[in-house]
C-alpha cells in the first residue's frame, strides 16, 4: 500500500458537519449566496437532479439542466427560474462534445456541476462503441462531459465536481481486464456496482489533478430513495425484499436506515457543491451529509440490496488511488481523449 493510498483512506473520517440523514437540500443551502454562479446538472429534470437544480437556482445560481428528453425536462423545470435546458445525452459522445464545446464558446466559468444522472440493475445494453451500457452512462459520459467542461471548471478559481455514486458501489470493484462484460457473464448488480465505484475513484483522481487550479472533487451516496424512476428496472418483489417498499407497495421512509425523501436524498450532493465545511478538502466520499467513514473490507459478493440500511461507509477498494489513476487511464483511452 503506498503513502497516497493511505492519506486517500485517512481522509475518509467524518467531520461532524452538523447535518444528518434527515436534513433536506433546503436546509443544507440555507445562508448559502450563489448569486453569479454557473452549475450544471446532469439529471436535472427528474428525481434528486430536479431538487437539486431547484435549490441551487433558488439560492440565485444559473443552473443548466443537460436533457436527452427536452419535452420532459421543459414540464419538469420550465418553471424554476434561473434554469435553463440544452439538449446533451450522456450515452452519445458526439452529444457531450456540442454540450460542452456550446458552454465552452460562451465563456463563462463553471463554478459547479453535479454529475446526478445515472441508470440502475437494467438489462444487457451496449451504446454505439459497444461499451456496457451502466459504466458508459454512469461513468464514462461524465468522465468525458467533465474533461471538455475542464478550461470552464478551471477559470471558476474555485469550482466544485459533485459526484452523485451510491451504497451500491459495495457489489462490485471495478472489473479493470473486463469493464464491458466482454468475457464474462452479466450480471446487472455487478455492473451497477462496478459504474458507482468508477464514480467514486474519478472523484479521487479528479481532485489530486484538480485541487492546483481551484477545482475540488467530492463523490456521495444521496440514500435509497423510491420513486425517481432509477428503480425502473427493479421488480416489487426486490423492492419490498431490501425493505425499501411495505408490502403493499408504499414507500417505507427512515432516514436512520438511508430510506429518504428526494429533499433529504439531494442534500448530500448539494452539501458537496456549496457546504464552506468542506473548503480546503476533496476526493473523499460522502453520505448523509457528512465525510463517510471506511466500510468493511467484506468480499462485495457478499453484499445484498438490503444492506444499504445498515452498513454505512465507503469500501476502500473505491477510494484508493492508484486503482484511481488506472481508472483515469483506462478512461481516457477508451472515450478517445487525452486529459489537456
Amino acid at each position: 500500500m503506498t503513502d497516497q493510498n493511505g492519506a486517500t483512506r485517512t481522509l475518509q473520517q467524518p467531520i461532524n458537519s452538523g447535518f444528518s440523514a434527515a436534513s433536506t437540500a433546503q436546509e443544507v443551502i440555507d445562508d448559502i449566496d450563489l448569486s453569479g454562479k454557473v452549475a450544471i446538472v446532469t439529471g436535472g429534470y427528474s428525481g434528486l437532479g430536479l431538487e437539486t437544480v431547484r435549490v441551487l437556482a433558488l439560492a440565485g445560481a444559473k443552473v443548466i439542466v443537460p436533457a436527452r428528453d427536452h419535452n420532459k425536462a421543459v414540464k419538469a423545470v420550465g418553471n424554476i427560474q434561473g434554469a435553463e435546458i440544452w439538449e446533451m445525452d450522456l450515452l452519445n459522445p458526439t452529444s457531450i462534445d456540442n454540450f460542452a464545446q456550446r458552454f465552452i464558446a460562451g465563456g463563462q466559468a463553471l463554478h459547479i456541476l453535479v454529475t446526478s444522472a445515472g441508470i440502475m440493475a437494467c438489462p444487457l445494453a451496449r451504446d454505439a462503441r459497444g461499451y456496457e451500457s451502466q459504466f458508459a452512462t454512469n461513468h464514462l459520459g461524465h468522465f468525458q462531459l467533465t474533461a471538455r467542461l475542464w478550461p470552464a471548471l478551471c477559470q471558476a478559481k474555485g469550482a466544485r465536481v459533485a459526484s452523485v455514486s451510491s451504497w451500491g458501489h459495495h457489489y462490485s470493484p471495478m472489473v479493470f481486464d473486463d469493464p464491458n462484460f466482454e468475457r464474462r457473464e452479466y450480471n446487472r448488480w455487478k455492473g451497477y456496482g462496478q459504474s458507482k465505484t468508477a464514480n467514486i475513484l474519478f472523484a479521487v483522481e479528479l481532485d489530486k489533478r484538480g485541487k492546483e487550479h481551484g477545482v475540488r472533487a467530492f463523490s456521495l451516496h444521496p440514500g435509497s430513495i423510491v420513486g425517481t424512476g432509477l428503480e425502473k428496472h427493479v421488480s416489487r418483489e426486490e423492492l419490498v425484499a431490501a425493505g425499501v417498499i411495505d408490502e403493499n407497495g408504499k414507500q417505507i421512509l427512515d432516514p436512520t436506515r438511508n430510506l429518504k425523501t428526494v429533499e433529504q436524498g439531494a442534500a448530500t450532493s448539494v452539501w458537496c457543491a456549496t457546504s464552506s465545511q468542506l473548503d480546503g478538502m476533496g476526493g473523499v466520499y460522502c453520505e448523509n451529509c457528512d465525510v463517510a467513514p471506511l466500510g468493511s473490507e467484506a468480499s462485495a459478493n457478499g453484499w445484498k440490496m438490503g444492506d444499504s440500511t445498515i452498513h454505512a461507509g465507503v469500501m476502500p477498494y473505491a477510494v484508493d488511488a492508484e486503482a484511481a489513476e488506472r481508472l483515469w487511464k483506462l478512461s481516457e483511452q477508451l472515450v478517445r481523449l487525452e486529459w489537456g
